[in-house]
């Protein structure tokens, strides 16, 4: 007689990592993938749905050159700063992920924007995580009368679709994906498993409508969005909340939109009456900058298509009975370890013996190599006691050989710093083919170019010597 195998077929339970999405058959204490500790869960695997896909046979295939253009403008949110990182507008029927870390400021965003959407058509909010009262609280500190705004708080995402076929709201808004469940799918609120397959039928759900839906998501400590990849790839735009701690500054990044373009940054001050857009950021950046200080230079970034000024601070100081200490605060670290290498190797400096750290105020964070001579000439500035030339602004990328190479956009950067007051420009040299017209286009802002070569050149081109103290001795001296 043959052994009942008919208990065997049931399906095993995998241990699932919930920052990479990595399988495995047995737990294991780092994911091979990610690196992530203690990371694995024990999950059942659900079989694949056809629910969880828009369906498609071959009778709904269409020449592309046939259809015709839908003619369904974008909405405009009332917030120009979101506006422009979305492209200029919310596209009917997308799907877009606001991620941030807790307490950025997502649900008072969400919130703000659905109070400006209720002026013209309905809002759901749906929340899994806080009452009607909770977010009535905050609607009442933020000055919102709520009226167009139907709110449910229902975590059950099932129930939530059934609430939203009923209204057919002009806007959605589910606050946060980590908290929506399906009773059919295993694991807990905010697993891999039920966030993908929760993301899925929201998908689904607002392109069939046509109806644009707002999400949110915390983000995990490495920085991800409920685990690398997890979500990205399902939604049309993917945005990140960012800001310092203790800063009242927020910015608002996109990272992916199939709409419009990833390089726009929206700039947003939180105060006591919510998010406020900041109309002029480089002024309000600068706004506690003096010149001629020591160690601090001015460089005009971009943030998108935006010209930025930010304060580049440096302070070196003697570390003679241990190893010299490097702090980045809104810098790349690795990008300042080249430049204090090149310094070094390049142009003379001793920093050896130095712990130097590198600040951009106002909490900012700025990445690109265009920031590369502004770092070094603070540097240089807080380690011989100079202080920049008056009006100065400094902007070029630094080679492994001290060079100094050109880098985009070059007017509009010098434009918004004689805009704000400043008058002279340390930049890398222009190629002869570009020269006569960027000077003949920047003749009307006033300003004065100090072009160079190499680092060294720029670092005596752009900074003053002070003589007269001390503590300009006792540098030397060292």
């Amino acid at each position: 007689m043959k052994p009942n195998n008919q208990g065997k077929s049931r399906l095993k339970s995998v241990f699932v990592c919930q920052q990479c999405s990595r399988e495995s058959p047995k737990w294991l204490g780092r994911c091979p993938d990610c690196q992530s500790w203690n990371s694995f869960v024990e999950t059942s695997p659900t079989p694949s749905r056809v629910t969880t896909r828009l369906h498609t046979d071959v009778a709904d295939l269409q020449d592309l050159s046939r259809v015709a253009k839908a003619d369904s403008p974008r909405f405009d949110l009332g917030f120009a700063e979101v506006n422009r990182v979305l492209g200029g507008g919310l596209v009917p029927g997308s799907l877009v992920l606001v991620g941030g870390e807790p307490g950025i400021g997502k649900s008072t965003l969400m919130l703000q924007l659905s109070a400006m959407m209720a002026q013209r058509s309905t809002v759901a909010y749906i929340s899994g995580e806080e009452s009607v009262n909770q977010v009535k609280l905050r609607s009442e500190r933020l000055g919102i009368g709520g009226e167009g705004i139907y709110f449910l708080t229902e975590p059950d995402l099932e129930a939530a679709v059934a609430c939203l076929e009923g209204l057919s709201p002009g806007l959605a808004v589910i606050d946060s994906i980590q908290s929506m469940y399906l009773d059919e799918v295993a694991g807990t609120p905010g697993s891999i498993s039920q966030v993908r397959e929760c993301t899925w039928r929201l998908e689904r759900w607002a392109k069939q409508r046509n109806v644009p839906l707002l999400i949110t998501g915390h983000v995990t400590k490495e920085g991800a969005i409920a685990g690398p990849g997890t979500l990205e790839h399902i939604v049309d735009v993917v945005l990140y909340f960012e800001g310092e701690p203790f800063s009242s500054y927020r910015l608002l990044r996109g990272v992916k939109n199939r709409f419009g373009s990833t390089n726009e940054v929206g700039i947003f001050e939180m105060g006591d009456g919510g998010l406020m857009e900041v109309a002029n950021p480089s002024r309000v950046f600068l706004n506690a900058y003096k010149e001629g200080t020591v160690g601090s230079v001015v460089v005009p970034t971009l943030e998108g298509t935006r010209p930025l000024l930010v304060e580049i601070q440096a302070l070196t100081t003697p570390n003679n009975f241990a190893p010299p200490r490097r702090i980045a605060n809104g810098v790349d670290f690795n990008r300042l370890l080249m430049i204090i290498a090149v310094l070094t190797k390049r142009a003379g400096l001793k920093l050896f013996n130095q712990d130097i750290i590198v600040n951009v105020t106002g909490g900012l964070r700025a990445n690109e190599p265009a920031l590369d001579l502004g770092i070094a000439a603070a540097i240089a500035s807080s380690l011989q006691e100079s202080t920049p030339v008056s009006g100065l602004v400094a902007l070029g990328e630094v080679g492994l050989n001290g060079e100094l190479r050109g880098i985009s956009q070059i007017e509009r950067r010098i434009a918004e710093a004689a805009r704000l007051g400043f008058t002279c420009c340390l930049m890398p040299a222009l190629a002869s083919v570009t020269a006569g017209d960027l000077r003949q286009s920047l003749q009307p802002a006033g300003i004065r170019l100090l072009e160079a070569g190499s680092v060294a050149e720029a670092l005596r081109l752009g900074l003053t010597r002070r003589t007269n103290t001390k503590d300009t001795a006792h540098e030397n001296a060292v």
